[in-house]
């Protein structure tokens, strides 16, 4: 009997057809979450995980902009910003205390670094130039450092670990400015100037999030500049600096910001804040220390003002035009929400914030 010509009951199958299909779906289906797995595990993880972030908005705030952010752990953040403001929370953003540093309620707060629930130190990008310390939660601040030399600005000021800190700001007579601390932020000493590297024409750092600059273990002090030409300087390197080649050539381009997962491999951002949805030239990534560079296959959707390694493979990068994540060590990026100035993991946690006007906090779904 020619039982091809026999219908099977399902639409376009003859009986043999659709007694094979069955015969074959028997024989496969022990093996089928083995091949699901596999399939999983070659899938990117950019496509199996990007598609999972979000973020909420954790609150709004009386601040015009945030560019300081600086969290301890999990529950303690720390934010700051213009009209010399000043917040902290202890909860995980649930409740916020607000300050304005006495007398400085025209000072741009740009860097911020806190060691505690207690105690956090701010520096005001212009001039003069002026850091405070507070040492009870911001109830009371005091003045421990003042530049008023025109010119002063500085952009980005980080900790080694309780004592040891620097600070670091644009070229006055050619020469990058930078300050030190031993003590925890009670006093600062200029470098002299003859120590410090060397500008070329047209060059400078980006105060837009304090993230120009990355310290590594060893006392290696890593920042990136941006202008006519966009480098990284690396205080091993006896002041020579390795070109990046983001776009650059005017004032408004170059690295706003760098991270470095170890003394190898690292991440710059940036672009042309005046075009903040251009992504050409606007992240390189290395694995030699800064010699040389790659863009990434998929790069951020436009101009960032920050860029942060949350874990070996997961970076995050924000700006005005949106915030993205990369899955895959830096090479595919996924725009998933609003753009902010800054955004910093947990010290000692794993919780991702962010800031701008609002404070946002990084979360799946």
């Amino acid at each position: 009997m020619n039982t091809a010509n026999i219908t099977s009951g399902r639409p376009g199958l003859n009986v043999c057809q659709w007694r094979f299909a069955r015969y074959t779906t028997y024989l496969l289906r022990p093996l089928l979450p083995g091949c699901i797995a596999l399939l999983t595990a070659f899938t990117p993880a950019s496509a199996q995980q990007e598609a999972g972030y979000h973020i909420n908005i954790v609150t709004a705030t009386p601040v015009q902009s945030i560019r300081g952010l600086s969290v301890v752990t999990d529950n303690i953040v720390w934010a700051s910003g213009t009209g010399g403001r000043v917040g902290n929370s202890t909860n995980g953003g649930k409740h916020w205390k607000w300050t304005t540093v006495t007398g400085c309620d025209s000072c741009d707060w740009r860097s911020l670094y806190a060691f505690s629930d207690r105690k956090a130190i701010v520096l005001n990008a212009g001039a003069p130039a002026l850091i405070f310390l507070t040492e009870d939660g911001g109830s009371s601040w005091k003045q421990v450092f003042q530049d008023n030399r025109p010119g002063i600005f500085f952009d980005a000021m980080q900790f080694f670990n309780e004592q040891e800190g620097i600070a670091i700001g644009d070229p006055i007579d050619g020469k990058f400015t930078v300050i030190r601390t031993h003590n925890g932020g009670h006093s600062w000493k200029a470098d002299p100037a003859a120590a410090s590297p060397a500008a070329a024409e047209g060059e400078a750092i980006f105060a837009a999030s304090n993230t120009s600059m990355a310290l590594l273990p060893g006392n290696n002090i890593y920042f990136a500049t941006g202008g006519q030409v966009a480098r990284l300087f690396k205080s091993s390197n006896n002041g020579q600096a390795y070109t990046i080649p983001l776009i650059q050539g005017s004032s408004t381009t170059g690295v706003f910001s760098i991270a470095f997962r170890d003394a190898a491999n690292g991440i710059a951002a940036g672009g042309d804040y005046k075009q903040d949805t251009a992504r050409k030239g606007n992240c390189m990534l290395t694995s030699n220390g800064g010699r040389s560079w790659e863009a990434p296959v998929t790069p951020p959707g436009g101009y960032r003002s920050c860029v942060a390694w949350i874990s070996p493979q997961l970076l995050i990068a924000t700006g005005t035009s949106g915030t993205d994540i990369s899955t895959d060590g830096g090479y595919h990026w996924k725009t998933v929400g609003k753009g902010f100035n800054v955004a910093a993991k947990a010290r000692k946690g794993t919780k991702v914030y962010l800031a701008g006007k609002d404070i946002g906090e990084l979360a799946t779904h």
